[in-house]
């Protein structure tokens, strides 16, 4: 088009004819008749105008340069250099000769889609890969990394069952992870994140006997078993079979990427996978046994190959279809498993894979894919099928719920506060509160208080982004996305209690999760309204005695922090309406220290030892009390006499810096009225005597300041040059 696209004339000459597939231009910057085309075709590869598209010449058609077009075909031209351009692909590479000959450019990470090139610098590089985004500032010499960025794309979500439990996933375009829940580290320096095995895709599942083992999923319906332990892993494939480049038609077993991954809750020596049969396997993968039938509608229309009549794409698994998507073991009876399939179908087998029934919902979309199948933890028979069908253009949600295992269903999804075109991907129950729901969708999260029947947005502080798979563990949420990492929701506990928190008057306070002696206690409340009144938290021991103090708009001096839910706030002298979160340390009274005084370290008060306490809130004359236990934290070899000496202990040395300081006040008081005494009589006209009486004992108070405490450090690193004192070594 050369009238700013009124009317358009096809450019033919030079490019190839016949069925043409993908297709990448830009024009050169420099010179509006040179332009490049990046072309899919039988006789495709990379063209050259010179002549602002009358014509072109092919100039390189290297597969090294152009390949999986479907995917890439990316070409952009240097802004400096008019015979300068680009061609990302699997690769990235650049020619400096008008695109005869190329080089590869070595960045972090494969699959390259996206440049831009400085056009006042064009050393300076933004690329845009599968790993992320990085710059270079000297051409594609170096670039910067790809770990500082939490971009990474889950497909699904598993947890173990350490104290301080950990999550893992598989990130699309990169390895397995496995990181901690408790601890956040740069991405720069990753001492607590390491793969498990297996691929970039898939489930992964943690025996519930070793956390240190894992099985991950991957391509071609492989799985790994992984030993953290050892840093072995090993391969236990059902079947040896290398699909890539194969149709799924020509596959013995149809293994999709997503393949799912289980293991027995019952035999946690039963470990399970699905191609288009239900696989079983009792000794860790080493053998395989198949369990059922063909489970899925088995159309052999949809096995053939794909990628169109010019460029297959068979990478092992995402494109096979007639798969089964989603398995899971009744938590309630052993052998009876529930099978999803992607091409519409639901089964169940209530005797270990002898028989199967066909239990599909009367409303199942045609072709719909079952991502996730969740079965109550609070009653036998009943599920929730969560069906996506967004691949042929239909973006509604779809959740069918049955009570009665699959006899009959509703839908619980559509029509009740889900967005009509947020489409479900998985859905969970709440394993301490039967019919609270969460429901994870391509643009974020809902929840639901009474078993679906209504839902409303759960967004909070998370991004707007595909939720694609979601685990309940512990009381905390925990959230796989897929762009934005993984998120979690401490302690959903006040979740349990709305329906009690709706008649606030003028607060109330929600009964709060046990914490380990090695975390925080959370406490969160709800307030009717905005009040004048003091707010006030109060912690009382198993005698009813009051141990902490915390005074709204005072917290950050007393050890703790008030917070409204998510989003911290730092003064609540005049607390909003809303719910609140205050997290307590578990740390008592601290010293009473003189103020200025600079330590090698902090002034902290002792761990609370574990047992039973009260929390109190209060809001002007209201109060509202609730009991929670202190846990031992199980990975600490101690006892209760352990916990309760070592308190006594702290408490007896914080006693003695006390004081140490009350002396410290009391020689400054007496210093200053000797100061005070020896001024005025100086003013009158003196008096010798006093005068040196009064030096004496300033000198002798000064003598005795400095070995309770270092009087010269201004800053903590002076401890290096001004030796610590009493107090200090206290």
């Amino acid at each position: 088009s050369v009238d700013g696209g009124d009317s358009w004339e096809e450019v033919t000459n030079g490019l190839p004819e016949g069925v043409k597939g993908k297709i990448g231009v830009d024009v050169s910057p420099l010179d509006a008749n040179r332009v490049w085309t990046y072309v899919e075709a039988e006789d495709g590869g990379i063209f050259r105008s010179d002549d602002g598209g009358k014509s072109f010449r092919l100039v390189n058609k290297e597969r090294t340069v152009m390949n999986r077009p479907f995917y890439y075909a990316h070409i952009v031209a240097d802004p400096a250099n008019v015979n300068t351009v680009y061609a990302m692909a699997g690769g990235f590479h650049r020619s400096i000769d008008g695109g005869v000959k190329w080089q590869p450019i070595r960045g972090p990470h494969g699959d390259y889609h996206a440049l831009w090139i400085n056009p006042e610098r064009p050393e300076v590089m933004i690329n845009g890969n599968d790993g992320g985004a990085c710059v270079t500032f000297n051409g594609g010499k170096s670039w910067t990394t790809i770990m500082n960025q939490p971009t990474a794309e889950f497909y699904r979500v598993a947890v173990d069952n350490r104290v301080d439990y950990r999550v893992y996933g598989a990130q699309q375009d990169n390895s397995t992870i496995s990181v901690s829940s408790q601890r956040a580290y740069s991405l720069d320096d990753v001492p607590d994140i390491y793969a498990v095995g297996g691929g970039e895709q898939g489930h992964i599942v943690v025996d519930p006997r070793n956390p240190d083992i894992v099985y991950a999923g991957n391509y071609d319906g492989n799985i790994t078993r992984y030993d953290h332990e050892l840093g072995f892993e090993r391969t236990i494939e059902v079947y040896p079979q290398l699909t890539v480049g194969w149709p799924a038609e020509a596959q013995k077993y149809r293994f999709q990427m997503n393949a799912p991954i289980r293991i027995s809750p019952h035999d946690p020596s039963i470990l399970y996978h699905c191609s288009q049969h239900v696989h079983k396997s009792t000794d860790e993968g080493h053998s395989w046994e198949v369990i059922s039938p063909d489970l899925t509608l088995n159309d052999k229309s949809k096995q053939k190959p794909t990628g169109g009549p010019i460029t297959k794409d068979h990478a092992g698994g995402p494109e096979n279809f007639c798969t089964i998507f989603a398995l899971e073991e009744s938590p309630h009876a052993a052998g009876e498993l529930w099978v999803g399939t992607d091409d519409g179908l639901v089964h169940i087998s209530r005797d270990g894979g002898a028989n199967w029934a066909n239990i599909t919902p009367p409303g199942m979309p045609e072709w719909g894919t079952v991502n996730t199948i969740e079965l109550s933890p609070h009653a036998a028979g009943k599920a929730y099928v969560v069906v996506q069908r967004y691949r042929l253009d239909d973006f509604k949600p779809y959740v069918f719920m049955t009570t009665d295992y699959g006899k009959s269903w509703k839908q619980i999804a559509q029509g009740n506060g889900i967005d009509d075109r947020h489409f479900v991907r998985v859905v969970r129950e709440d394993p301490d509160r039967a019919g609270l729901l969460y429901a994870g969708t391509e643009f974020g999260m809902y929840i639901s208080f009474d078993d679906g029947t209504h839902w409303q947005k759960f967004q909070l502080n998370l991004p707007v982004v595909q939720v694609a798979d979601l685990a309940v563990h512990e009381q905390d949420l925990v959230v796989a996305t897929h762009g934005r990492s993984f998120w979690i929701l401490d302690d959903v506990t006040p979740l349990h209690q709305m329906s009690e928190a709706e008649d606030l008057s003028p607060a109330y306070l929600y009964q709060p999760r046990n914490p380990l002696n090695s975390r925080e206690l959370a406490v969160d409340f709800n307030m009717a309204e905005e009040t004048e009144e003091p707010v006030k938290i109060e912690i009382l021991d198993t005698g009813g005695n009051v141990v902490r103090i915390f005074e709204a708009g005072n917290a950050a001096k007393q050890g703790g922090c008030f917070s409204a839910f998510i989003v911290l706030e730092s003064n609540l002298e005049k607390p909003k309406a809303g719910m609140k979160r205050f997290r307590w340390n578990l740390l008592m009274d601290k010293a009473d220290m003189v103020e200025g005084i600079v330590l090698w370290g902090i002034n902290i008060g002792p761990t609370a030892v574990p047992g039973r306490y009260s929390v109190r809130l209060s809001v002007g004359d209201w109060s509202q009390e609730r009991q929670f236990d202190i846990v031992p934290d199980p990975r600490l070899e101690a006892t209760p006499e352990d916990y309760r000496e070592q308190y006594d202990l702290s408490v007896e040395i914080l006693v003695k810096v006390t004081e140490t300081h009350d002396a410290l006040r009391t020689i400054r008081v007496v210093r200053s009225q000797v100061n005070d005494i020896t001024a005025h009589i100086a003013k009158a006209g003196g008096n010798e005597e006093i005068a040196e009486a009064a030096k004496a004992l300033t000198e002798k108070l000064t003598a005795i300041e400095d070995k309770l405490t270092q009087t010269r450090s201004e800053t903590t690193l002076d401890a290096l040059h001004f030796s610590p004192m009493l107090d200090n070594q206290l």
